[in-house]
């Protein structure tokens, strides 16, 4: 690493609490294993991982983790350790890591590295690695959608929840979304949503109903769990799974599983960050195959939200807290 700095200035979580508990600080750079580039980060996915980081704390619970926040990064190879054989120094890059993408350098795992899809920026290449792991992942791996099946996203509108949409899409899914506002829900429908459904006006649970002729679906994909537990399960086909990635209604609530019982379904709550090394790898490796040349072909787009400069993380922060984003909201350094 002699051609690289020593140190990197990173965002901090001074302490558990709002927005304002994000500060700028330097840090210095770990040496390198022989598995691991060095990438200088031009942008990095604000996600709701990193607001419930910022929220609670979160301390490093593996070798290689850190308690800088942020999963996703694009960039450029700086340096390579000694076994690294996939990426070249200056080639452009992006990378599911273990955390410490605020940053202005951040270590990635070769096999978590992909390239930048042909076409795109930096800056848009930044909102796919950790989001389109964390979907494809709960949806076909784990939720395990079969080829015709149907789809009902929870928080369409969201960085997670437009590319789940447009994912869901192009395998030839019925997708259905919620959101928040009517101009969110007409987002959702020209992303590829059959329906797009204001939760604030409507219950998804009977326009889902209505429009698979009282079937329901076949999976849900679910970022806000607590009440909406029960009504999931309403809205589930025989058979159908629950995939539970985030609690920003609440983590405990009461479930008849009788309903349950009756209808067969799997109600499953991951994490993506905990997952083993090789568990990525392998979801990395299934995003280059299957989705990397849907976006490189235009048929699977970046939807960005907003732009903040690393120093501003707060504000970044503050807009997703607010819920007032449509898409990803990204950091630049």
């Amino acid at each position: 690493m002699s051609n690289t700095p020593n140190s990197t200035r990173v965002i901090e979580v001074a302490r558990p609490g709002g927005p304002e508990v994000l500060q700028l600080a330097t840090r210095p750079l770990a040496p390198l294993q022989p598995h691991e580039i060095l990438i200088k980060v031009a942008a990095a996915g604000v996600n709701g991982h990193d607001v419930h980081h910022r929220k609670v704390g979160t301390h490093p619970t593996a070798p290689g983790e850190t308690d800088v926040p942020g999963l996703e990064i694009a960039g450029t190879v700086a340096a390579r350790g000694g076994a690294v054989t996939q990426w070249e120094i200056g080639q452009e890059v992006c990378s599911l890591v273990r955390g410490g993408a605020y940053a202005d350098y951040c270590i990635a795992e070769e096999s978590l590295t992909l390239p930048v899809p042909r076409g795109l920026s930096l800056v848009e290449a930044a909102s796919l690695p950790e989001t389109y792991a964390t979907v494809w992942s709960n949806i076909y791996t784990d939720g395990a959608l079969k080829a015709g099946g149907s789809l009902l996203i929870q928080g369409g509108a969201s960085g997670i929840g437009v590319s789940a949409i447009q994912l869901g899409k192009n395998f030839g899914h019925r997708v259905f979304a919620t959101a928040g506002t009517a101009e969110k829900c007409r987002v959702c429908e020209s992303l590829g949503a059959e329906r797009g459904i204001n939760y604030r006006e409507e219950d998804f649970v009977a326009v889902v109903k209505q429009l698979t002729g009282d079937k329901g679906v076949d999976c849900v994909f679910d970022i806000v769990a607590g009440d909406y537990i029960p009504r999931e399960v309403e809205a589930l086909a025989l058979d159908g799974a629950i995939t539970i990635i985030s609690t920003t209604r609440g983590s405990k609530v009461e479930v008849d599983f009788a309903r349950v019982m009756q209808k067969r379904a799997k109600i499953m709550g991951t994490m993506l960050r905990p997952r083993s090394l090789a568990y990525k790898a392998g979801v990395i490796a299934a995003l280059r195959e299957k989705v990397w040349p849907l976006i490189e072909s235009g048929k699977i787009k970046p939807v960005i939200d907003s732009t903040f400069p690393l120093e501003r993380a707060a504000e970044a922060h503050a807009r997703m807290d607010a819920s007032q984003h449509t898409g990803k909201i990204i950091l630049t350094v």
